[in-house]
């Protein structure tokens, strides 16, 4: 059975780096961001409640077919989901038969703010979007039906070798 692991948490909690560092750890996975799976410019947070069924449709379509490619063994999406669209997915992930782990990364306010100014590759990573981050961290600390994981102390490393060890790892044992 494949192991399929959700990272799940606000803006700038590390989502894609700690997914894209597990893929690249774990022989056989395949690494999907939810952010990437439409692309229209320009990006607009506010499009997100427009494209979340093509985002959700797009990413079943993926995971269906890395679930069919027998070279894959571990899947790992990174993606910001609310309650409604994080129910929503878990429960079309179940039925594709895989061993599920749903995790959500938060950090606090200020490792969020140092994060933020440091990242200079996303343009839409200003003050009004930060300020937007930080309201929506007690949020995704809160979020149910998941492993929670705040990654305030934690180096990319670190966080992945963590969610591993509690989803992969445990699975050997």
């Amino acid at each position: 059975m494949k192991n399929y692991i959700i990272i799940n948490g606000g803006m700038g909690a590390g989502k894609t780096a700690v997914g894209r560092c597990i893929a690249e750890m774990l022989y056989g996975t395949a690494f999907i961001d939810g952010d990437f799976t439409i692309e229209i410019h320009p990006f607009e947070c506010a499009d997100y409640t427009i494209t979340k069924a093509i985002r959700l449709d797009n990413i079943l379509h993926m995971s269906k077919n890395y679930c069919n490619f027998e070279k894959c063994e571990n899947i790992v999406l990174s993606w910001i989901m609310y309650d409604d669209t994080a129910h929503e997915l878990v429960d079309k992930i179940f039925e594709l038969d895989v061993c599920l782990h749903h995790f959500v990364l938060t950090c606090n306010a200020e490792t969020l703010s140092k994060r933020w100014k440091n990242d200079k590759v996303n343009d839409w990573r200003n003050d009004e979007n930060l300020q937007t981050a930080i309201e929506q961290l007690e949020y995704f600390r809160n979020l149910p039906g998941a492993t929670i994981l705040d990654t305030s102390e934690l180096s990319v490393d670190m966080a992945a070798k963590e969610i591993i060890a509690m989803a992969i790892t445990k699975e050997l044992q």
